[in-house]
């Protein structure tokens, strides 16, 4: 009889969403709503994904279009390289389609003295970025993630990777780079041709960029983002042997399961409130959030004004936040837009005259 039961149970198509990473999350890149985390606050080591990060920081600090010469330092390289000598020669750009295509470290060292001088004063800015975009759970050591000598190695979360790429993914010439299947790139030397180590590219359509990693005390480690239907998801997992597969089921699952609701529009933004006219006050952005069909009605517009002070055009004047469930999932700031570049409040005769009307 049990057998027959467990028979009768095998042959029941029941979907499970399983994944074998030890730390995964989903992310709504647009409003940076989490939908899905697993250990997705513990720190790990995250070996080249680290360089998401450097691809920026170069992308921001430096001039793409100047040439780098390598020079002795590109002996100290190990791991996956693009395979550089000494006096080569390559753009900016050319040693960032290197960095994220081949997850090249010789490229990154490159990278590192061609724009600072020097791994150290790279690795400050990279560290600065992140402390920008709250990312509070990451360290850097260099800009490539292979462990150092002293076995200390660039440390994230899920979660704070996940910021990273949102907020990478808003950089049209990073997007230019990271969703690249293959590109022909000639130096002084030699003439290359990179094929993106990221498989999804070419297998998941929807997949809009990403970056893989690997070191023997990392294991695989993997940030992807993709879009469809307007909705725009990144997907980090840390320590995960089937990450491909992975992060291609998390995507169709959250795909299907969460839609776009528009909650702040700009153009009808207004609050009710004593303190302001409806035209006083302003957002500068639409905000667009990720809701499952349970959740539409769940969405809640938090005011929160500044009391007790007199504002200028273009003061901030407070913060609307979305509340789904008692979670925040975003907010916008709300500013002043008033002609006499004070706040109208209600003095003594205009409440008096208001009381007399009423009666």
């Amino acid at each position: 009889m049990k057998k027959l039961i467990l028979l009768i149970i095998l042959l029941i198509p029941i979907r499970v969403l399983g994944i074998s990473a030890e730390s995964a999350i989903v992310m709504d890149s647009n409003s940076g709503r989490v939908l899905y985390c697993h250990n997705c606050d513990k720190k790990k080591l995250i070996a080249s994904t680290t360089k998401i990060m450097s691809s920026i920081i170069a992308i921001e600090y430096g001039d793409l279009n100047k040439k780098i010469k390598a020079g002795e330092e590109i002996l100290k390289a190990y791991g996956s390289a693009i395979y550089m000598q000494v006096g080569e020669e390559l753009t900016l750009k050319d040693l960032l389609y290197g960095l994220m295509l081949r997850s090249g470290n010789d490229a990154a060292i490159e990278i590192a003295y061609g724009v600072t001088g020097s791994m150290e004063s790279f690795v400050y800015l990279m560290s600065a970025k992140a402390r920008s975009l709250g990312m509070d759970d990451t360290i850097f050591y260099n800009n490539h993630g292979l462990e150092e000598n002293n076995g200390k190695g660039n440390t994230s979360t899920a979660r704070d990777m996940a910021k990273l790429m949102s907020y990478a993914m808003n950089n049209q010439i990073f997007r230019e780079i990271t969703s690249t299947k293959s590109i022909t790139i000639k130096s002084n030397y030699k003439t290359y041709v990179w094929k993106n180590k990221n498989r999804l590219l070419s297998s998941y359509e929807y997949t809009t960029g990403g970056k893989t990693g690997f070191t023997e005390k990392a294991r695989r480690t993997l940030v992807t983002s993709a879009s469809k239907d307007g909705k725009d998801l990144v997907v980090v997992t840390l320590n995960d042997g089937n990450d491909f597969q992975d992060h291609q089921d998390l995507y169709e699952e959250y795909f299907k399961r969460y839609s776009e609701v528009l909650v702040l529009d700009k153009e009808k933004f207004k609050i009710d409130s004593e303190d302001f006219e409806d035209d006083e006050v302003y957002i500068n952005n639409d905000f667009k959030v990720l809701v499952s069909k349970e959740e539409v009605d769940k969405i809640k517009i938090n005011i929160e004004l500044i009391k007790d002070k007199e504002f200028k055009e273009g003061d901030l004047v407070g913060k609307a936040k979305v509340v789904i469930d008692d979670e925040v999932v975003g907010e916008e700031e709300i500013y002043y837009r008033g002609v006499e570049n004070k706040v109208k409040k209600k003095g003594f005769f205009k409440k008096l005259w208001e009381f007399i009307k009423f009666w």
